[in-house]
């Protein structure tokens, strides 16, 4: 039904950060992408500025990894400085890629770091690389720098403004010149930026998480399709035309951002809880114990256990410390990466009716292998509860789903999902109850995950594209 290989979650977005008028501008910008750091492992760097010159650090791996020298901070100078933790949804992940990226203009070095994914960096590739364009990278960001440097508008922000009406799809984005910082957010306000101060100093966040560990103060919301330069001036505001309904990403509340974020307008943890009430009073089961999977689904199985008057219980030990580098030894069981990260608390699932509270299935591969090590430890039953509606169609937004065809809930029933998993009931939340869960949502979240209304028409390259059902209009 799907492939073994592939792991049974959607890969994270990426994190930005940027920090002005900060004196250890670019020990701030690590801490906040320590913060940050669920939202991309695959790379991370600082780009920080003393108002003369932009001074790079970057590297492959966690931030830990790539800051574990700390002389590397009296190298990074300034009292400005931006951040990236990076997962690769354009681009390969490989060194040239990773970001800030930094290049010369007009208006001197410009460094760029961005979260979310472009749906026509072909069509502009080509184009600019027709008009005699060079590209040192693979990945979509690139793109928003050259169309700020070919820009001849006579004020910077206008520049910018002009380069951004020319892109399309989800962008989160921190830019920093050698005396400015900039913060974007696309129309649809797809991903998720906030604006934050401590004293005289301002920083910038994919989510406020990263404001509490240095603390900072949250402000507001960078607000959809608005370009927010900051500099000494103060802060000045401009406008990408033409304005859009929002279509915030229903996902960052399911499943991306930390529990203890304040995005769109919520508390993530307030949200998931919600999630978890309406599911059950949607799919009520008849167990002894609610049990979560753990990190991202346990504020929901605890609005489950609330709800339900059934008793939660910590039947699955997830362990953190695995990292990056652990070699698999070889071995025939397919379930050994499952067993590495998960491990059954036996006293608590044997001769137990066990529901078993999930906030997503992609394939549905890891799910299957977590309810035989469950039934494994002793659990008489085992009921799968799943947080959010089946996943029927691919992302172009940032997130990375695999193609439509890879979705265990395409092309089968609840019943053959089910089936699949080995459990003895399986009921998914409804995509009503998911956005009646949040206050005052007024149809401004994306869902097309769930029911392919994409709000954005992608460029017709890639498998990916192939298989829109339905494109709002």
């Amino acid at each position: 039904m799907t492939n073994e290989n592939y792991e049974d979650k959607p890969r994270e977005n990426c994190a930005v950060f940027g920090v002005y008028n900060h004196p250890n501008a670019a020990r701030i910008a690590y801490q906040g992408l320590f913060s940050l750091q669920h939202r991309g492992q695959e790379s991370s760097g600082v780009v920080s500025s003393d108002g003369t010159a932009l001074y790079i650090h970057l590297g492959q791996g966690l931030v830990s990894d790539v800051f574990a020298d700390i002389n590397i901070f009296s190298k990074l100078q300034g009292t400005l400085a931006i951040g990236h933790n990076r997962y690769s949804t354009t681009g390969a992940s490989d060194d040239s890629n990773v970001q800030p990226l930094v290049v010369n203009s007009k208006d001197g070095p410009l460094a760029i770091a961005h979260n979310g994914n472009l749906v026509n960096s072909y069509q502009l590739r080509r184009e600019l690389e027709a008009q005699g364009a060079l590209f040192q990278t693979t990945t979509d960001t690139e793109i928003v720098l050259h169309l700020i440097a070919r820009s001849k508008r006579p004020h910077i922000l206008e520049r910018f403004k002009e380069a951004f009406e020319q892109i399309k799809g989800a962008y989160s984005i921190v830019i920093s010149t050698r005396k400015k910082l900039i913060a974007v957010r696309d129309p649809h306000g797809f991903r998720p930026l906030a604006l934050g101060r401590i004293g005289d100093t301002w920083v910038v966040a994919s989510e406020t998480c990263a404001f509490d560990l240095i603390g900072v103060e949250y402000v507001r919301d960078i607000q959809p399709g608005e370009i927010l330069m900051i500099d000494k001036i103060g802060l000045t505001s401009t406008w990408i035309e033409p304005k859009v309904a929002p279509r915030m990403c229903i996902f960052e509340f399911i499943y991306f951002s930390r529990p203890d974020s304040y995005i769109f307008g919520h508390m993530v943890d307030k949200i998931r809880r919600k999630f978890g009430r309406r599911l059950a009073l949607e799919q009520p089961a008849d167990a002894d114990i609610v049990i979560a999977v753990p990190d991202s689904s346990n504020t929901a199985a605890l609005g489950y256990a609330n709800t339900s008057g059934i008793k939660f219980e910590i039947g699955l030990i997830r362990n953190h410390y695995i990292g990056r580098t652990f070699i698999l030894p070889e071995q025939s069981e397919r379930d050994f990466k499952v067993r590495v990260k998960f491990n059954p608390v036996q006293g608590v699932l044997k001769d137990r009716r066990v529901i078993m509270v999930e906030d997503s299935i992609v394939r549905g591969t890891t799910l299957r292998q977590l309810t035989r090590l469950i039934r494994k430890a002793g659990a008489k039953e085992i009921h799968v509860r799943v947080s959010s509606p089946p996943i029927r169609h691919s992302c172009f937004y940032g997130m990375d789903f695999p193609t439509q065809q890879e979705l265990i809930a395409f092309n089968h029933s609840v019943e053959d999902v089910r089936k699949f998993i080995e459990v003895d009931s399986l009921g998914y939340l409804s995509l009503e109850g998911l956005l009646s869960a949040i206050p005052d949502s007024n149809n401004s979240f994306c869902s097309a995950c769930f029911d392919g209304a994409y709000p954005i028409l992608p460029e017709e390259t890639g498998s990916k594209l192939k298989l829109i059902s339905n494109i709002i209009t």
